[in-house]
């Protein structure tokens, strides 16, 4: 009896990760819609304290998730790029809803619009190149995490280049303390996470002394 030469574990999974993409990208931009909608709905209902987190950290969060979790550079690319449009579709729409046809959910203008798409594409990416294992994948982790610390500390610093005088009340600790967590769940093996969260420590320091000094 002759046997077939068809591997159906191959296309079983093939499948399988064909399917992983698919929810992958429903997922995200569902995600980037319930994100772009809930802030803009909840500006001004909420505690400001709240607020201040919620913008702009939940949607960089959501980008790094979004990243992390794709399957390839290109599907972190494309993923991220649907979460972040769906959540400024999500922002804008929000706004009209509440009479306001403005830009001012996500970045205030049309550059400062694009300036927030790039930069959450590039959090995407960034977050994706975690999944290696090498010391690229723990430097891209430290980095994600300098990133968010040193914008909390520069807006809430007087002082500082982009020091906003309405989120000096910004509870800076919890925002750290998340970053910090963000960067242990990036990374896989103790060291590994070591060698992140030093890597954030120092490029946040630098950055922040950056900073102070380029004013002078």
């Amino acid at each position: 009896m002759k046997t077939s030469a068809i591997d159906y574990d191959s296309f079983a999974e093939f499948d399988r990760r064909q399917r992983g993409i698919e929810i992958h990208l429903v997922v995200a931009f569902f995600a980037g819609l319930a994100v772009g909608l809930a802030g803009v709905l909840g500006a001004g209902r909420i505690p400001g304290w709240l607020g201040q987190i919620y913008d702009p950290y939940v949607y960089l969060a959501l980008a790094v998730a979004v990243g992390a979790t794709a399957s390839g550079f290109g599907w972190a690319l494309l993923t991220t790029f649907l979460a972040a449009v769906s959540t400024v579709v999500a922002a804008m729409a929000g706004s009209a809803l509440r009479g306001d046809a403005g830009l001012a959910p996500l970045g205030g203008t049309p550059d400062g619009l694009l300036w927030t798409l790039a930069l959450l594409l590039g959090l995407g990416l960034t977050a994706y190149a975690t999944r290696r294992d090498d010391h690229w994948g723990d430097l891209a982790a430290g980095m994600i995490g300098a990133l968010l610390v040193t914008d909390v500390v520069e807006r809430a610093t007087p002082g500082f280049v982009a020091a906003e005088p309405y989120v000096r009340s910004l509870p800076v600790l919890p925002v750290v303390v998340l970053a910090a967590g963000g960067v242990l769940l990036l990374r896989r093996t103790g060291p590994a996470r070591a060698r992140a969260l030093v890597i954030t420590a120092v490029a946040a320091g630098m950055f922040a002394l950056g900073l102070t000094v380029l004013p002078v």
